[in-house]
């Protein structure tokens, strides 16, 4: 069993060859040491894997290593790739298309900012030609207020005179007519 001693049977009878002595139970110190070397063999093939298990973690660890290794280096790669393809095709490919296309979108928004500077210059000469009509309009409204106001005292001279040329003229027939009511009333 043992692949360290001979082997004694276990019991009363003595070995085989080796004469009638009878044996205690134990045997001898020698056999029992080695009785006892076989059964912490046997426990450790056994029970104990610790060992097995050891080199199975081992194993597993340095497979997961290199698998891992093995992914991140396809990663890296890829990534690598993706990177020299951007560099070499996509930037300058896109860098091309910006100068293209700028020089385009500025020459739209310097055509837009001229016609925007256009079109506030004439809304600028639009509300100068109006404010100047009206400061105009303004000072002939004043004007005419100021000749009106001149005249309304010979104005109202003038109406004075008529009403007060009217009212003579009323008295007068007024008093004329009590004049003739006069001469019926004597009737």
């Amino acid at each position: 069993m043992s692949g360290g001693g001979t082997e004694t049977p276990v019991g009363c009878e003595a070995a085989p060859g080796g004469g009638s002595k009878k044996r205690d139970s134990l045997g001898t110190a020698g056999s029992a040491h080695l009785i006892i070397k076989d059964l912490g063999e046997i426990h450790s093939r056994l029970l104990d894997h610790r060992p097995v298990i050891q080199g199975e973690t081992r194993y597993f660890v340095k497979e997961f290593e290199e698998k891992r290794g093995l992914r991140e280096m396809r990663v890296l790669e890829n990534l690598k790739n993706m990177i020299l393809e951007t560099n070499e095709h996509t930037l300058p490919k896109c860098r091309d298309t910006m100068r293209d296309n700028l020089s385009q979108v500025l020459q739209r928004l310097q055509a837009a900012n001229d016609s925007v500077c256009r079109l506030q210059q004439r809304e600028q000469e639009r509300k100068k030609i109006h404010s100047d009509h009206l400061v105009a309009s303004e000072k002939q409204h004043t004007l005419q207020w100021d000749d009106f106001m001149k005249q309304q005292p010979n104005k109202r001279a003038e109406v004075d005179e008529e009403h007060r040329k009217a009212m003579g003229r009323l008295k007068a027939q007024y008093a004329e007519m009590e004049k003739d009511l006069a001469k019926f009333s004597t009737f």
